[in-house]
């Protein structure tokens, strides 16, 4: 049975650049290092276009002034996100978090609790699971860019989704993560820390949504995955923000060896989304699937940031990201291999493709390679063009109206990347967020 749960939460009056609000729920230590993070947010600069890590970035997006710390959510306010908190049918748990604060919970089974899996809100992990904790929270360092931001999350923090499968536990079915913005101009700051132990074998989808698609708001988010040997995890993003939010997410994805990690990200909503992914395959035989859809329209902005980092000889990665994009809108790529000294027979690949439906679309595609090692296969590419002529030709001989004619055309584009899944019930869910998105944009 769902069981609800509420937060007690310390309001302090102003907004996100006023500095965190004090959480006395929160252990010493992790105040500790909010403190700490905070004053580093303050010292690092904000990015400029000059950046590299953030060139064709639109960076006067990030202005921070405007958003303001949640304050409690009223009955009426969780009553609504309930409502329209639907994502799968069948799920091993779920977990309903609003403006950072958790609504509810449907807990996993009895059977998965008795094999040892730990399914719990973050503040309670951080008490009574503090070593394991303090191993994997954001234990791997920024270097995509976003060091300031990641620096805002860890001071703001306060809540999120601790998921811990034991060795050699595979839970069958996808456990589920929704994540809202509610009212106007909230800042938020949701977190997923994922540990799946030797041979251990987990499912999970995150949504990313706002009540008000019209609303301000500002997202700052954080992914640790973990894959200890044997392991496999799949993390699927559904990403479909309001109209008018900024959102920054942090991807941090290490694989040991022999276990594998897939992660494919949905990206349909937000005024500007950025998102970046480090996956580091530590031990031999890991491998890295990194799988991206994004469709843009009006003056959306995509900006993905990614990093395959091969420590370990013998691994594998693979990245493709397709993007679709309609009228004003503009998707950024900058992506690297990197094989590390004595990284020896690894073997990489990164592919970009951009299906541009509008003249007044752009896509900046900078994939690259840093190799230092022998004995490697790495390849890299990205392009960019517009609707095949002849399969537009093709559909509107039949009578197909323009607009659905080009549905059906970047469908098709998109399905590849979804296919690799592998996940019936998971990309038909998919599938109907993208045609969501397509009726929406009429």
């Amino acid at each position: 049975m769902p069981r609800s749960a509420t937060t007690t939460v310390d309001v302090s009056p102003g907004g996100v650049l006023s500095g965190p609000r004090e959480v006395r729920e929160l252990p010493d230590w992790f105040r500790e290092q909010q403190r700490a993070a905070w004053e580093s947010f303050q010292a690092f600069p904000y990015p400029t276009r000059k950046d590299q890590l953030w060139r064709f970035s639109n960076v006067d997006l990030l202005d921070l002034s405007p958003f303001k710390i949640p304050g409690p959510l009223s009955e009426d306010d969780r009553q609504n996100v309930l409502k329209y908190s639907r994502g799968l049918d069948q799920v091993a748990g779920r977990m309903i978090f609003a403006n950072d604060q958790l609504i509810e919970r449907d807990v996993i089974s009895d059977d998965l609790k008795k094999r040892g899996v730990i399914f719990q809100p973050l503040e309670r992990a951080m008490v009574e699971h503090v070593d394991l904790f303090r191993k994997h929270f954001m234990s791997q360092p920024s270097v995509l860019g976003s060091a300031k931001f990641a620096a805002l999350h860890k001071a703001f923090v306060s809540n999120g989704t601790f998921l811990f499968v034991p060795r050699g536990v595979e839970i069958e079915l996808p456990i589920e993560i929704f994540h809202w913005l509610r009212r106007d101009n909230m800042s938020i700051f949701p977190h997923l820390l994922l540990v799946a132990d030797e041979l251990a074998k987990v499912t999970v989808i995150e949504h990313f949504q706002s009540c008000d698609r019209n609303s301000l708001g500002f997202a700052c988010g954080v992914n640790d995955l973990i894959a200890e040997p044997g392991a496999k995890v799949t993390y699927v993003c559904a990403q479909s923000w309001g109209a008018n939010v900024r959102a920054l997410q942090m991807n941090t994805t290490t694989v040991d060896h022999d276990a594998s990690a897939m992660s494919l990200n949905l990206h349909l909503g937000g005024k500007y989304s950025r998102f970046e992914s480090l996956s580091r395959l530590v031990g031999e035989g890991a491998r890295s699937d990194l799988l991206a859809v994004a469709v843009a329209t009006n003056d959306q902005e995509f900006d993905a940031r990614t990093l395959q980092d091969h420590v370990s000889p013998h691994t594998a990665s693979d990245l493709l990201y397709k993007n679709a994009l309609d009228d004003r809108a503009r998707c950024t790529f900058g992506g690297l291999i990197r094989v590390e000294p004595h990284a020896h027979f690894t073997d990489a690949y990164q592919k970009v493709r951009n299906l541009l439906l509008s003249d007044d679309s752009e896509a900046n595609s900078m994939p690259g390679l840093e190799i230092l090692a022998d004995n490697v296969r790495c390849t890299h590419g990205a392009t960019s063009g517009q609707v095949n002529e002849d399969e537009l030709f093709y559909l509107r001989a039949r009578g197909i109206p323009i607009k659905v004619a080009q549905r059906l055309i970047v469908t098709g584009f998109l399905n590849e990347v979804i296919q690799r899944l592998d996940q019936t019930a998971m990309a038909g869910h998919l599938h109907g967020l993208i045609e969501e998105k397509f009726s929406s944009a009429r």
